[in-house]
């Protein structure tokens, strides 16, 4: 069924189609994966066992740890990746699949070319951690269509038109953010420039392609884009045609948007949608609002979210807790019941009251556990802090242009006490005697933490944040020492 008639189903239709789309999935694809069929053995559960979406519940969650290669087992991700073989296809193909190839007019060739367009890896893209080897998550020919198709649908709920020029800032890279927007602008036809961002094409060259190409949508992690447009600023450019600005990669705070929409308007942008999305490696695919107030509009027909709580149990519609995601519309590497990481105030199931899709949306406000920049949770002084508050704190202080984290060890000595070092180069004109009070009044309130305020020129915390060389700036560094 196309997009346009999916996201416009009756609540009731789309879980009848979700559960149809689960159980073939279940009984004739999953079975293929060494990893489930090992742990549906262990657990005494049969493949055709799990119809509905209820039925889930049986199969024990799939964490980070169970994905991520280790230095003892380097292949442990190939687990994941669905590899039919002759004697499973005779036990768990469908009818129709199983008459096609033993009893249709397909010669052997055309029944291995068929298979290998289905299954056979020929795109890789890449999470990485800090506790473990990066982890490789393989497409098929067929998922890189399924990927085309889900950037064409994220363009459809932002309500973007093909005859804009675009621009992907993204970072090239075997990540999925860049590849994403990619295939998202090929699947629709638009004409765009694909950058691979500051580290490979340069700041001066996409500034300068905006203005000349008078692009009118781009795609960006939102540090860089702040970065980018506040450079546009000073050269006084012209971005009058940009309609759309897409972020992702990172979270981005609605004090960063803020930022971001006001120096668009120093360029000329005054109307512009800044829309966020919400990704993950593991799922393959990224999800879109569809105006800067709505949730991430989801993909009953390729995935399944649930929402647990502390203890593991499912919450019901519209309540807090963790999400979980289940691949439904994809081969190559797939988990099911992951367990994200990610915090949400809920998934919201009536109509979207801004754009009347029906499709089920994850409610905007994620707090990003999983997220690798480069920690999360850490103690500091034996007191557990959630590092990601300090982005909505500082991005939400109009008078900081740039910053970053620094922890540390006094005296470099592991056995001493922690030092919290905040980087800032404030904004021309501001002083540093006004701020100080202020910023450190504001972290406080937040995280109940003390940070020593370190003035920065704003060239070199550039330079410190990597914001030209890295794929991802480095807000949060941690600098004691290994004891």
């Amino acid at each position: 069924m196309k997009w346009t008639e999916l996201s416009q189903l009756p609540a009731a239709e789309l879980l009848e189609r979700q559960n149809r789309r689960l159980a073939y999935f279940m009984q004739h694809e999953l079975p293929y994966s060494p990893y489930y069929r090992r742990l549906f053995e262990e657990n005494n559960i049969r493949f055709g066992d799990i119809r509905t979406t209820d039925d889930l519940q049986r199969i024990p969650f799939t964490t980070k740890a169970d994905i991520a290669p280790t230095a003892d087992d380097p292949a442990r991700t190939r687990q994941f990746i669905l590899q039919p073989d002759e004697q499973l296809i005779k036990q768990y193909a469908s009818k129709q699949k199983l008459a096609q190839i033993l009893w249709g007019k397909l010669t052997k060739q055309d029944v291995k070319r068929a298979l290998e367009y289905e299954y056979k890896p020929v795109h890789l893209h890449f999470t990485t951690g800090r506790t473990a080897l990066p982890t490789p998550f393989a497409y098929t020919a067929t998922d890189v269509a399924t990927l085309q198709e889900g950037g064409a649908r994220m363009l459809d709920v932002a309500g973007v038109s093909r005859d804009l020029f675009a621009l992907n800032a993204f970072p090239y890279a075997p990540h999925l953010a860049f590849w994403q927007v990619y295939n998202g602008f090929l699947k629709l036809g638009m004409t765009s420039l694909q950058t691979g961002g500051g580290k490979i094409m340069g700041t001066q060259k996409i500034i300068d392609a905006i203005e000349r190409l008078k692009i009118g949508i781009i795609a960006f992690i939102p540090g860089y884009g702040y970065h980018l447009i506040r450079e546009a600023v000073k050269q006084k450019k012209d971005f009058s045609n940009l309609k759309f600005v897409i972020s992702g990669g990172e979270r981005a705070s609605a004090g960063m948007k803020e930022k971001v929409k006001k120096l668009l308007v120093e360029v000329g942008a005054k109307d512009v949608q800044f829309l966020s999305t919400y990704a993950f490696t593991e799922a393959k695919i990224a999800w879109i609002q569809c105006h800067e107030l709505s949730g991430y509009h989801l993909y009953p027909d390729i995935e399944y979210f649930e929402v647990i709580d502390k203890n593991g149990k499912r919450v019901g519609p519209g309540e807090p807790g963790e999400l979980v995601y289940t691949s439904l519309g994809w081969h190559g590497t797939i988990v099911v019941r992951y367990r994200t990481g990610d915090m949400t105030e809920g998934i919201d199931y009536e109509p979207c009251p801004h754009c009347g899709k029906t499709v089920p949306r994850i409610r905007m406000d994620i707090q990003r556990t999983s997220e690798i920049k480069e920690f999360r949770l850490t103690k500091v002084k034996g007191e557990l802090i959630n590092l990601n508050n300090f982005y909505p704190v500082l991005s939400s202080i109009p008078e900081i242009e740039e910053w970053q984290v620094e922890i540390r060890k006094r005296n470099d000595d592991p056995y001493d006490i922690d030092e919290i070092f905040l980087h800032v180069a404030l904004k021309e004109g501001v002083s540093m005697g006004e701020m100080k009070h202020r910023i450190q009044r504001a972290v406080h309130s937040e995280l109940f933490i003390n940070v020593d305020i370190h003035e920065q020129k704003l060239e070199k915390i550039l330079q410190m944040l990597g914001m030209e060389t890295e794929v991802k700036e480095k807000r949060i560094i941690d600098n004691r020492p290994k004891d």
